[in-house]
């Protein structure tokens, strides 16, 4: 079944994601419709679609450059669970209540919170919930 994702999110942080789960596109829903329809004409017809600016970036990536401004490359180095704890914490949630929605220990939790810290060069846990939570913000304001 031909998946194409249409989203809110910043297709420099998902698309990319999207792609590696299965998805034959993504697009953003501030593309417009004439958009659209030309990606859904794109992924009916077997073929992958991505913006101009995405297909740029993934292709940069390939051929060894480095696209991309600090903050969004940093968040790209995250793996998608590190991501989605990273988003919880920006909504507001404590490790133990991001341990019981994913179904992991409290351990796992705190274990990620180290590796992201690592990936986006904090040093303090109060330092990770600021970046999150202002993320988050940005993201909800798309």
């Amino acid at each position: 079944l031909p998946v194409l994702v249409l989203s809110m999110h910043d297709e420099t942080l998902y698309a990319e994601r999207a792609l590696r789960a299965g998805a034959r596109g993504y697009i953003m829903k501030q593309a417009g419709a004439e958009k659209l329809f030309a990606a859904i004409r794109t992924v009916l017809s077997g073929e992958i679609y991505l913006s101009e600016r995405m297909a740029s970036q993934i292709l940069g990536k390939m051929a060894g450059s480095r696209p991309g401004a600090a903050q969004g490359s940093a968040l790209e180095r995250l793996s998608d669970r590190e991501l989605e704890i990273f988003e919880w914490l920006g909504r507001g949630l404590g490790t133990r209540q991001i341990a019981e929605r994913l179904c992991v220990s409290i351990k796992t939790v705190e274990s990620h919170r180290e590796h992201i810290k690592n990936k986006l060069g904090l040093q303090r846990a109060a330092d990770l919930v600021q970046h999150a939570t202002h993320w988050a913000m940005r993201e909800g304001a798309d």
